[in-house]
């Protein structure tokens, strides 16, 4: 049992980690915090003076807050439906004994190794090219017109692109509690004569409840802020332009910083929203 003077050494060890972490994430905040009240431009005279709320009144009136906003949301939705049905596929199949299943699975996780401005290249001069793309190949092929990936079907092709990239990282979780899953319940079942499906639903499925409900968080937390893979496709044109590129819109090509640090804090709002959401409707399985 730990001591008094074991508990309160602990505490002094951790407490630089902890005054580390803090100053991480506390300075960047309320230099953000400070920022969103003044009209500071960088070229164009500097700090201009204390703005009030006039930034946060300016940004969310925008035309392009709300539609920045839905097409986050529209993106988050789409990678996490892709992810977690063909996840919770791929994981079982992983599951199943075949030859070479080790190296396998390394080729099915190795796209989440790959940094999210290469992947996003990748998928853009590779495959979406509509002149030298292997998918303008393959049109022409069948004898269709190669399709304009990133400016007729650019929604699409972002949640593609970013579902690629996240899609490892679910298999991997949903994979991991399969394997943990009693064997002798598929057995009795199957012995019972249970069909598949229905063994999938009421013995896997329930099984993968917290497995599902982490992936659903932990990809939501980094979805929010996705940036990388927009700014190297579509730029944020087409209809792409998320809450975070439309910041970094407004603070590097705007030159307006505390218009965009006023951005930031609504991206903060939302991520809470978000998360505080989540944590009520799926969040009930960490408990179950």
């Amino acid at each position: 049992m730990a001591t008094q003077q074991s508990r309160s050494a602990a505490r002094l060890m951790m407490a630089p980690a902890v005054i580390l972490l803090l100053g991480w994430m506390l300075v960047p905040l309320t230099m953000t915090l400070y920022f969103s009240f003044k009209t500071y431009l960088p070229l164009r005279g500097g700090d201009l003076g204390w703005a009030g709320f006039e930034n946060y009144t300016r940004f969310v009136s925008s035309s392009s807050f709300w539609p920045a906003v839905q097409t986050t949301l529209v993106i988050v939705v789409g990678v996490l439906i892709i992810t977690v049905c063909l996840g919770i596929l791929l994981a079982i199949l992983l599951d199943q004994p075949m030859w070479g299943q080790g190296i396998v699975r390394i080729l099915v996780i190795a796209p989440f190794f790959v940094m999210p401005t290469v992947s996003a290249l990748v998928w853009k001069n590779m495959f979406m090219d509509p002149t030298n793309g292997l998918l303008a190949h393959l049109w022409r092929f069948f004898g269709a017109e190669p399709v304009q990936w990133l400016s007729q079907a650019s929604m699409p092709s972002l949640i593609m692109i970013v579902s690629w990239q996240w899609l490892p990282f679910a298999t991997l979780i949903l994979l991991t509690a399969i394997q943990s899953l009693d064997s002798e319940q598929l057995e009795a079942a199957e012995m019972d004569g249970a069909p598949v499906i229905k063994r999938f639903w009421y013995i896997i499925l329930p099984h993968l409840g917290r497995a599902i409900t982490i992936v659903i968080l932990i990809q939501t937390i980094f979805l929010l802020a996705i940036f990388a893979e927009i700014f190297v496709t579509t730029g944020g044109a087409f209809g792409t332009r998320t809450l975070s590129y439309l910041i970094f819109q407004r603070v590097l090509e705007s030159q307006n910083v505390g218009l965009g640090s006023a951005g930031g804090v609504y991206a903060i709002i939302l991520a809470n929203i978000v998360a505080a959401f989540l944590m009520r409707i799926v969040g009930k399985n960490l408990d179950a």
